[in-house]
């Protein structure tokens, strides 16, 4: 965090020690970003969250910035979590076969906006950013957990699949972990949304939805995964839980390798989680954290941190299959 001095030219200065800042476009014309450049930017007006961007809002539609300002808010949070945890984040105009980019979209008449990511390029329905909505979808889907941020992570978990996995020393203890992902897609959705579920997901998936096919089960895995690291080391940086482990406490990450550190990451987010719920009970609130653990979830989430800690300097490698999920729809929006 920074405090700014602004200067008689209208640069800005860091009040700290005085270097020279140039703010995010984003932030400077739009305010939906509060991120800023340093001088060996100055080839870049956007930041680097920013510049992954594809397609954003209309600003001149009603609630549309606002909502925007809301994605771009968990978006940075993803993005520092991505930086901290040492993985590439390429912009998809710089990189167009290993790329990351987003579409931030409205719905439009007959054109309906779907979440979800095609070959680098993750869709984010706009209406996703007000509370209610979400709230109202979440209560529908019978889901225990949807946010914002949740919806960035989960897709960039199949785009770092096809980094990460497809065709890397990982891909055989994926499948034995998550199952074989050639698996009918398709079909496999058709089928999680046409039946109830008729068995104890909650034994060997983190969510019901992770149960309808691999790639779903690898990407709800990796986004809570996700959840744990920036929990934790928000709590360490606050204090609280005394199992934190001291690269999130001291956020000096990426996390240490080896069986026994996770074993200890997961004491310390159980602690941490049971004195999370038991504070929002005592203020009515419902908990904070509404998951359980099974043994088999665990093994997963053990995968995801291996691959994190132990891939190494690896080249990565293109998938051999794309997940495709959610395929987006929807009419063209301005772009920056």
């Amino acid at each position: 965090m920074e405090a700014l001095d602004l200067q008689a030219d209208g640069s800005y200065r860091a009040a700290s020690d005085g270097s020279a800042v140039h703010k995010c476009a984003n932030y400077d014309e739009h305010g939906v970003c509060n991120w800023l450049l340093l001088p060996d930017d100055s080839t870049h007006t956007l930041c680097q969250a920013c510049r992954l961007n594809n397609v954003v809002p209309d600003v001149t539609v009603l609630d549309n910035r606002d909502n925007w300002a809301a994605m771009e808010t968990s978006k940075r949070r993803l993005i520092y979590t991505l930086n901290a945890l040492g993985l590439p984040i390429l912009p998809m105009n710089e990189d167009p076969q290993h790329g990351l980019a987003f579409d931030i979209k409205s719905d439009l008449p007959g054109q309906r906006v779907l979440t979800g990511h095609s070959e680098g390029l993750i869709t984010i329905n706009l209406a996703e950013a007000s509370p209610s909505i979400r709230e109202k979808v979440r209560h529908e889907m019978n889901e225990r957990y949807r946010t914002l941020l949740g919806h960035f992570r989960h897709e960039t978990g199949h785009y770092y699949w096809e980094l990460l996995i497809a065709g890397s020393k990982f891909h055989d203890a994926f499948r034995t972990l998550f199952g074989d992902e050639v698996r009918d897609y398709v079909r496999a959705l058709a089928l999680h949304y046409e039946k109830p579920k008729d068995f104890l997901w909650d034994q060997e998936f983190i969510s019901a939805y992770a149960s309808c096919h691999p790639w779903e089960d690898w990407a709800e895995t990796w986004a809570h995964y996700l959840h744990m690291v920036d929990t934790m080391e928000t709590a360490g940086q606050f204090g609280l839980g005394s199992g934190v482990p001291e690269p999130l406490r001291s956020s000096q990450m990426p996390m240490p390798r080896g069986q026994d550190a996770f074993d200890q990451f997961m004491l310390g987010w159980m602690d941490l989680t049971i004195a999370l719920n038991a504070l929002n009970r005592s203020m009515g609130l419902a908990d904070a954290y509404p998951f359980s653990i099974s043994p088999r979830v665990q093994d997963k989430l053990r995968f995801v941190h291996q691959v994190l800690t132990e891939r190494g300097s690896e080249p990565f490698v293109a998938a051999t299959a794309r997940p495709t999920v959610g395929q987006p729809t929807g009419g063209a929006q301005p772009a920056t």
